[in-house]
């Protein structure tokens, strides 16, 4: 078996995070399979087509504020007041020269108007109005078609419906979207030493937490879930669970029992269901991973140690969730420059994902670690707010450096 590197010791036969997201990503075919929902049901699904406008929109030109619809031609003119619009009741006669109507945001510009004087630049006498300024053809109008044309995409296929996607469609009228179906993902833990939440722990048991913290980033990401529980370290019942999962889903997870230690025994037993890469990652924490085909089915082992879990899902396995599921471009994370509050130890060799809150102060928005960094420390993680991301090469952060950063709430 080949040398195993300490932590800080550069392994050349390992694959970068880049390296290993391409690859990944390479072998990631999207989903093509479609369905059909009403808007209120889409929430955090793919569009599967194009969305283009049925009509303009806005439909009319209405006011921006509310004020007075006029004619802009008769300048600071007295105007008579002939009546008034709001919002779905719209003015029926027309503005003539030296008149004007009282309008309401949102409400449709009256026929012969073609300006809104903003009521702070108004003066009321009776029923005559006295403009302060002179009214600015098109002034506080939102004309026809201004947000988007007829048959203008409004939307792409590939775009993740957010709260902001389903109003622009429901600006359009339309109550169903074609969106494709969800990532079917099942997933499981492994190890003699887990127990269930709520047993008594004996000497060297620990309690499975990695399945939580799983089901809570696929949930987020809008995958259907199927949690096949914990799985004891014994061949026959652990391909079996792999059979059973590569049958029912489109991607399976576990994790544990991917250390080099474990390698070559996981790859003969995954090897005769599938096709499985074990990868050294220059990556910390994190440093086993496994990834390949089981059947039909993606597979991804990730490391047992529950902030290695968590950091090598967010780097690897949601990229290529987000790829499957019909999403466009980008599937990675963004990384955000940030300087650092305080300074950051590290030691050459592998890029280091740092847990990180961000600090907003009189110096502006700044970063700092968290507590402990190994990779068995949860509560780090759970009182991190972002990864600092350091730079394989890079032996120090120094105060006032700036740092790439990820945002934990931009990931899941």
């Amino acid at each position: 078996m080949a040398h195993c590197c300490s932590d800080n010791e550069h392994d050349p036969l390992a694959k970068s995070v880049e390296e290993a997201r391409a690859a990944i990503l390479a072998s990631s075919p999207a989903l093509t399979d479609t369905e059909v929902l009403h808007l209120s049901a889409a929430l955090g699904r793919v569009l599967a087509e194009d969305i283009c406008a049925p009509q303009p929109v806005p439909a009319w030109p209405n006011s921006a504020m509310d004020g007075y619809a006029l004619r802009s031609s008769d300048g600071e003119a007295p105007r008579k007041l002939i009546g008034h619009c709001f919002a779905g009741h719209p003015f029926t006669g027309v503005v003539g020269p030296g008149e004007c109507v009282r309008i309401m945001t949102g409400a449709v510009l009256p026929e012969g108007a073609d300006s809104v004087l903003i009521q702070e630049l108004a003066e009321i006498q009776d029923k005559t109005i006295l403009p302060q300024q002179h009214p600015a053809p098109g002034a506080n109008i939102r004309q026809a078609g201004e947000d988007l044309q007829p048959g203008v995409a409004a939307l792409h296929a590939g775009t993740l419906l957010r709260p902001a996607q389903l109003a622009l469609i429901a600006s359009l009228g339309m109550a169903e979207v074609k969106v494709f179906r969800r990532l079917r993902v099942a997933f499981f833990s492994t190890g003699d030493e887990l127990r269930a939440l709520g047993s008594t722990l004996e000497a060297g048991q620990i309690y499975d937490s990695n399945r939580y913290a799983l089901q809570g980033m696929l949930q987020r990401l809008g995958c259907e879930v199927l949690d096949l529980g914990r799985i004891l370290d014994d061949p026959e019942h652990l391909q079996n669970t792999l059979q059973q999962a590569a049958d029912m889903a489109d991607l399976v997870i576990s994790t544990g029992g991917v250390s080099v230690g474990d390698a070559d025994y996981i790859a003969e037993l995954l090897g005769r269901i599938g096709s499985i890469n074990f990868w050294k990652m220059n990556m910390k924490p994190g440093r086993p991973l496994a990834f390949g085909q089981l059947g039909e089915a993606t597979f991804f082992g990730l490391p047992g140690n529950p902030v290695s879990t968590m950091v090598t899902f967010y780097q690897f396995v949601q990229p290529c969730i987000l790829k499957r599921m019909g999403k466009s471009t980008p599937w990675t994370p963004a990384v955000l420059k940030i300087p650092l509050a305080h300074p950051l130890k590290k030691k050459p060799g592998r890029t280091d994902f740092q847990r990180g809150v961000l600090i907003s102060g009189e110096n502006g928005l700044q970063v700092a670690g968290v507590g402990q960094q190994a990779s068995h420390i949860m509560s780090g993680l759970a009182h991190a707010d972002c990864l600092i991301i350091l730079a394989a090469e890079a032996d120090a952060a120094p105060a006032g450096s700036l740092v790439d950063v990820q945002l934990l709430e931009g990931l899941v």
